[in-house]
């Protein structure tokens, strides 16, 4: 994945070099019982089944079996933990092994992959503004892209940039997703019925003839309630306005 905004201000950093350049170094004493990949995956399947904000260093401790403060010993606070589960879930691409040479489709590949794992694992949109450092499964992406852009003609700093923005894109429409899925949870409606009511609504708003450009836009729309169509059109339009300068 790559990231897509700073977060200024947290109490603690994490540095690169030793979270991702040095091996894994448990204290001396008896062999580890437990390895960060162990810990990672019960991190995220943690967080997949109730929500970022219950993944704590004690709770995370409970599912592996280990004492709150030997946990520490492993990762040492729950910001590095979060690089963990953001790089884990980054090695689920499915990519083939090179680029097509076809930029654009190769972009849509990459888009679709982001929007599966995103949706499998729902607190990741919400969590990459946070990240800090690039681990190895989310370096291989950036390779992979990179390399599928260089046939658009842009230069390195472009493709890192457009990337980036890619990226933005799918977990900011990923987010709309979810929350419309809850939306409709909630109300205890099929998103069909919901989506009707809310076209009802937009085009009685736009009769009394105060809104003519709304007006003529949900004509031109219409109900388009299949979200991957939605998706592809947004996702050819992204991608063609960001390459647009090439």
């Amino acid at each position: 994945m790559a990231r897509t905004g700073g977060s200024s201000g947290r109490r603690a950093g994490v540095d690169p070099e030793v979270l991702w350049s040095r091996a894994e170094r448990p204290r001396r004493g008896r062999p580890p019982a437990h390895d960060r990949a162990v810990i990672t995956a019960e991190a995220v399947a943690l967080a997949d089944a109730e929500g970022l904000a219950a993944v704590t260093m004690r709770a995370v401790a409970g599912r592996i079996g280990a004492g709150t403060m030997s946990l520490y010993s492993y990762v040492p606070n729950k910001e590095t933990l979060l690089e963990l589960m953001i790089d884990q879930v980054g090695g689920d691409h499915r990519l083939p092994p090179e680029p097509s040479g076809d930029w654009r489709a190769d972009l849509r590949r990459i888009a679709h992959e982001q929007r599966a794992i995103m949706h499998r694992h729902p607190w990741l949109p919400g969590a990459l503004p946070a990240q800090q450092t690039l681990g190895p499964n989310t370096l291989a992406v950036w390779e992979y892209t990179l390399a599928a852009l260089a046939p658009a003609g842009l230069d390195a700093r472009a493709r890192l940039e457009t990337f980036s923005l890619l990226t933005g894109f799918v977990a900011s429409h990923v987010l709309y997703e979810l929350a419309q899925e809850r939306a409709v949870e909630a109300a205890g409606r099929t998103s069909g019925e919901l989506l009707d009511a809310q076209a009802r609504y937009l085009k009685s708003a736009a009769a009394a003839g105060r809104l003519p450009h709304l007006a003529d836009a949900l004509e031109a729309t219409g109900n388009d309630p299949a979200p991957q169509a939605v998706f592809d059109r947004l996702l050819d339009r992204m991608i063609n306005g960001l390459t647009a300068a090439a």
